[in-house]
């Protein structure tokens, strides 16, 4: 990836039910408050991205549809700003990664909090396949 590309492209949603599936029944998960993520390897013969992403705000604890959406912009656009770097360090994977992000916080974040969260995220999980 030469030229840094800030865009979240609809291919690189995460979409399917079997994969989410497949992600919740055996995928791997740690925290980074107030960030949880889950993701494992999926077999895509698409692989048109190298990672498949979504995200989950818990209705439980946001009852407004309005507060739920904020908190999901807040984390899209700190995943989007912070992709392409985590794409570079990102070593050749022969599967694709699919992963959820799921808010565990109990109040609206301010995007500082969710920026610094995201970035720990990627940092590790960039780690954990570059041995």
């Amino acid at each position: 990836m030469n030229e840094k590309t800030f865009t979240f492209k609809k291919e690189e949603r995460l979409k399917s039910r079997k994969t989410i599936d497949k992600l919740f029944g055996g995928g791997h998960s740690f925290g980074q408050y107030p960030l949880r993520i889950v993701w494992t390897e999926v077999q895509n013969e698409a692989h048109n991205s190298p990672v498949q992403f979504a995200l989950t705000v818990p209705k439980r604890k946001f009852r407004n549809a309005s507060d739920r959406n904020k908190i999901r912009r807040l984390i899209r656009e700190a995943y989007r700003l912070q992709k392409p770097d985590f794409y570079d360090n990102l070593p050749p994977i022969e599967q694709q990664l699919a992963m959820m992000i799921i808010f565990t916080g109990k109040e609206i974040p301010a995007f500082d909090t969710v920026y610094e969260a995201m970035s720990r995220i990627l940092k590790r999980l960039s780690k954990k396949y570059s041995k």
